[in-house]
């Protein structure tokens, strides 16, 4: 199965956070499973981490190379996701969100994240 991590369960998963859930957790470490991370999640932890915000335990360089360590796939924004975001309905307003989730659905892939209100978007969310 492909995996899109949110910016947030992404963190937890490199981290090693006890928020992770089990269920993301056993997920993620399934070997049947691809990981993918975008770049979107990166340029979102860079901001909150270079601006105190946000609770963002490390720098987006880290996260960038813990990433790739852990093996997951990076994802590029590209202009095709761009311009999917107008195609979604305001059920949340965060951009980041709502370029995750026009990636998660123009390439396609299940979104796991932790946000029960992006729920809204259909059937390739996963709310763990």
């Amino acid at each position: 199965m492909k995996l899109l991590l949110d910016t947030h369960v992404a963190l937890w998963a490199i981290t090693d956070d006890p928020k992770l859930p089990q269920l993301a957790l056993s997920l993620i470490m399934s070997a049947n499973n691809e990981i993918t991370v975008s770049a979107a999640s990166i340029w979102e932890i860079s901001i909150k981490h270079s601006l105190g915000r946000g609770n963002m335990p490390i720098s987006g360089d880290e996260a960038l190379g813990y990433f790739q360590e852990a093996g997951y796939r990076l994802l590029s924004v590209t202009a095709e996701h761009a311009a999917y975001v107008e195609k979604l309905l305001p059920i949340h307003t965060d951009p980041f969100d709502r370029i995750l989730i026009a990636q998660a659905k123009c390439e396609p892939m299940i979104f796991i994240t932790h946000d029960a209100l992006l729920s809204g978007y259909g059937e390739l969310i996963m709310v763990i």
